[in-house]
């Protein structure tokens, strides 16, 4: 099995800052695209960020210019630094990755249990 550990969430204030990391357990020898998604009460999973293996990025429209992804291949971890935090970026941030490989086997759409972002106003 596979599992992908997010960890950075928390509280912050309006125009604050924060860093989530989630890094791939177990023999991993590569992950195709990684990404981050975030859900907020009573609304759907919605796209944040994306990274493809050789580093090509993809933002939703509302993240643009504040967000940034990033990873570390030899670490099998993925980044989102968060700028200029504003209260409607509040949400559970879920890691992604579409298809992981480890010994033999490809891992297809997997996730990470979330990590919650609250910016107050």
């Amino acid at each position: 099995q596979v599992q992908l550990v997010e960890s950075g969430g928390g509280l912050v204030q309006a125009g604050g800052s924060l860093r989530l990391s989630c890094a791939a357990s177990g023999s991993i020898l590569t992950i195709n695209v990684m990404g981050w998604y975030r859900q907020a009460p009573g609304k759907q999973r919605e796209l944040v960020a994306t990274i493809s293996r050789i580093g090509s990025t993809n933002y939703a429209d509302s993240v643009k210019g504040r967000f940034t992804i990033s990873r570390d291949n030899a670490k099998n971890t993925v980044y989102l630094q968060m700028n200029s935090l504003k209260p409607e970026d509040t949400a559970v941030y879920y890691c992604n990755a579409d298809r992981i490989l480890k010994g033999s086997r490809w891992y297809v759409d997997q996730w990470g249990q979330g990590t919650q972002v609250t910016v107050s106003s």
